[in-house]
């Protein structure tokens, strides 16, 4: 029944946007293009897609990253999961459609910034393999960059800042990743940071010893 409705519901979905699509024309080519703002600002426009478990030290290590990046002229901008879901995703569950739609929300506004040549840091638990394809689809395979910052359950646990893993066995979260709902580790991402006996700094240092050679090539 609940398959039937959710069926149901992408398909009318997918009428209402065929039909608004149909009368939408895209204005894009008229834009100043992506290139010459990289000229402009000295740098490429890539998005960096941190995906990790919950409490796994994506937004840490973007944070750092960030930090490294502007003390250099780079522009950043981070998007962290929580505040788009405080924002422009306020309205969205942690149901399987609305996790999706999360993602392509967010996809779509990194591939904003990126078209403006920012670096642009996504920092999404992102559990499964077809919402990571989705983004990269959205942002532009040669602009994505899937990073999987490795930290086990059992050390998210441990450290569990937010709360959050102790709630979801105790069963107030519904549909929390790595506990009542899976997450699928990426197979061959771009890079792959094992944060165990890493602090906060090596392990940003790896992420930004890999970005430097993508975006300094206008230097």
């Amino acid at each position: 029944m609940i398959r039937s409705l959710m069926l149901y519901s992408i398909f009318f979905i997918n009428k209402i946007y065929k039909y608004f699509m149909d009368n939408l024309f895209s204005t894009n080519h008229e834009m100043i293009p992506k290139t010459e703002k990289e000229k402009l600002l000295k740098q490429k426009g890539i998005c960096l897609w941190l995906t990790g478990l919950s409490g796994s030290g994506k937004t840490s290590i973007a944070k750092a990253v960030a930090k490294k990046l502007h003390s250099k002229g780079f522009i950043t901008k981070v998007l962290d999961g929580d505040n788009i879901r405080l924002g422009i995703n306020k309205n969205l569950s942690f149901s399987e459609l609305d996790r999706m739609e999360n993602i392509r929300r967010t996809a779509e506004i990194s591939k904003l910034f990126v078209d403006c040549g920012i670096v642009t840091i996504c920092c999404l638990v992102s559990p499964k393999k077809n919402m990571r394809t989705l983004a990269k689809e959205i942002i532009g395979k040669k602009n994505f960059y899937e990073i999987f910052i490795a930290t086990s359950l059992e050390d998210c646990e441990i450290r569990d800042t937010k709360g959050l893993y102790k709630k979801a066995r105790r069963g107030e979260l519904l549909n929390f990743t790595g506990i009542s709902s899976p997450y699928e580790e990426p197979v061959g991402p771009n890079l792959n940071i094992p944060t165990k006996e890493k602090n906060i700094e090596e392990s940003s240092e790896i992420l930004y010893n890999f970005v430097l050679p993508l975006i300094d090539e206008l230097r």
